[in-house]
């Protein structure tokens, strides 16, 4: 059995890929041979960060990149804890198979980075599993050495593992506090973004890590500054970068015009699925020719003509719960702009305001400490307790953008407008407003 774990991860990985990150990475020809294919190649016309770049000009990196970065950090791990008593329980097969899932575990990912994520559509993740089934892709992972259904199952977790005790371990090491995803992201963005924050010490961290077969992961107690610094650097990678309030308002512009279509009826899921940045722009271009003007909004994002941020204030602060549902959000606006045109005498309709609530968020901490007998949550660390908490309250801020046209000349009049009529306007939910629904 170790000889076949060993063959997993020794044999055939003979083809490089030069990365800007993490040096040579190898692979075998099989799988060189899957980022070939349609489904992955399209990673490389998706950025990661999307608009961010707009903030971050170096942040052009794509997904396909990423994807392979996710490859090889998952190749280092699965090394690391095959070396410290995994291949008790894990198969050839396997291995390969996980090895194929970090790999494609984007090729389901919408374009311009997270704009299309709180949409009423299938999650990338399910969209991931199905192009992991498809024919084309499920006879390379086959010759690759893995298994497609154990694949795509690994990738999408709302597949039935039925109890493979196997699946579920390969599950809980590619999401979870210390999966190849994160410690791959948060250091290739903190690099081409130029800042500091997400930069973690990869070495030392595998070299802190035990596996366990129901828990996933163990971490040695001195690992712990090591968890706490990825931690923090997430938190500081979504305050400066991924929730800038530049790249959250070109994200609602993106957003505001394909929910609209979604619910109008002249958009369909299927449309949204499997393209590249380019062609998501292609089809906002074409459905604002076709008079559905206000995919001009996304237009004007993908050019960089921004709204303006007119109000600021953290979820919790207010009794705005309902804003949280994205399905009731454009009567929200639309009341909104009602209100502020009445108190400020500014005519604002709902197409040039957009309200923008970040989704929930979380903080991974699902580890135990080896050798202390507890989880890490509570461990003697700074951010057991109250402290994650306290951080996801201060990224979670509601915004309200308002059309540079409309607002500028009359900032102090609309934030004075806005300040009278927030509370009133968002507190209370408008007639009509929907419930969320699936689509």
């Amino acid at each position: 059995m170790k000889n076949s774990i060993d063959s997993a991860l020794r044999d055939g990985f003979t083809e490089p890929i030069r990365d800007a990150l993490w040096g040579h990475i190898y692979l075998t020809p099989e799988l060189e041979k899957i980022t070939r294919t349609g489904v992955f190649v399209r990673l490389h016309r998706i950025a990661q960060l999307g608009p961010a770049s707009f903030c971050y000009p170096g942040a052009t990196h794509t997904r396909a990149a990423h994807s392979i970065g996710v490859y090889h950090l998952a190749w280092r791990l699965l090394s690391v804890l095959c070396d410290r008593g995994a291949s008790g329980w894990l198969s050839f097969s396997g291995i390969r198979s996980a090895l194929c899932a970090a790999l494609l575990h984007d090729v389901g990912h919408f374009p311009y980075a997270h704009s299309l994520k709180e949409l009423p559509l299938l999650t990338h993740e399910e969209l991931s599993g199905s192009l992991i089934l498809s024919p084309a892709v499920s006879s390379l992972v086959l010759g690759a050495g893995g298994d497609p259904t154990v694949c795509a199952a690994i990738v999408d977790g709302s597949i039935d593992a039925k109890g493979d005790t196997e699946i579920l371990f390969y599950r809980k090491l590619l999401s979870g506090c210390l999966d190849p995803d994160k410690l791959d992201y948060l250091n290739r963005d903190a690099r081409y973004c130029g800042v500091p924050y997400g930069a973690q010490d990869i070495d030392f961290i595998f070299s802190m890590l035990y596996p366990h077969k129901e828990r996933g992961l163990d971490i040695d107690q001195r690992g712990i500054p090591s968890v706490e610094a990825i931690l923090f650097s997430k938190y500081m990678m979504y305050r400066s970068v991924y929730w800038h309030h530049s790249v959250r308002c070109a994200t609602a512009m993106v957003k505001k015009p394909l929910l609209n279509g979604l619910i109008e009826g002249y958009l369909r899921p299927h449309d949204l699925y499997d393209l590249s940045d380019m062609g998501l722009f292609t089809l906002m271009s074409r459905m604002a020719s076709d008079g559905h003007h206000l995919f001009e909004l996304g237009l004007r994002a993908y050019s960089g003509q921004f709204f303006s941020l007119a109000a600021e204030f953290p979820f919790d602060s207010r009794p705005y719960t309902a804003l949280a549902d994205i399905m009731a959000r454009p009567l929200y606006e639309k009341y909104l702009a009602s209100a502020l045109t009445s108190e400020s005498g500014v005519a604002v309709n709902e197409n040039e305001l957009i309200i923008d609530v970040p989704e929930p968020f979380s903080f991974e901490t699902d580890l135990f400490i080896r050798g202390k007998n507890c989880p890490f949550n509570e461990s003697t660390s700074f951010f057991a307790g109250k402290t994650m908490d306290s951080c996801i309250k201060i990224l979670r801020i509601v915004r309200v953008f308002i059309d540079r046209s409309v607002y500028e000349g009359r900032e102090s009049l609309i934030s004075k407008a806005l300040d009278n009529v927030l509370d009133s306007a968002l507190s209370m939910p408008p007639a009509g407003a929907p419930t969320g629904a699936a689509y």
